[in-house]
């Protein structure tokens, strides 16, 4: 489901700058933005680059990118 919600001019000016350098539209930038100020302010213990990595590890998961970690 899609709502159309009012943004700062700012806002959106910072996620077309910040989208175009990751490949992302300014709304799924700012859904991103969102998806992880979610998650940094329900694990406020973790650090966003952990963060970032799990959510990666989740996404190679899924595209069947895994092999198994050898220990020492």
């Amino acid at each position: 489901m899609s709502k159309a919600i009012k943004l700062s001019e700012s806002l959106i000016n910072d996620a077309v700058i910040n989208g175009k350098a990751q490949h992302r539209s300014a709304p799924k930038q700012i859904e991103y933005w969102a998806r992880m100020g979610k998650i940094v302010d329900e694990n406020p213990d973790l650090p966003s680059t952990f963060i970032k990595g799990i959510l990666t590890g989740i996404e190679e998961n899924k595209a069947g990118d895994i092999s198994d970690y050898k220990f020492g």
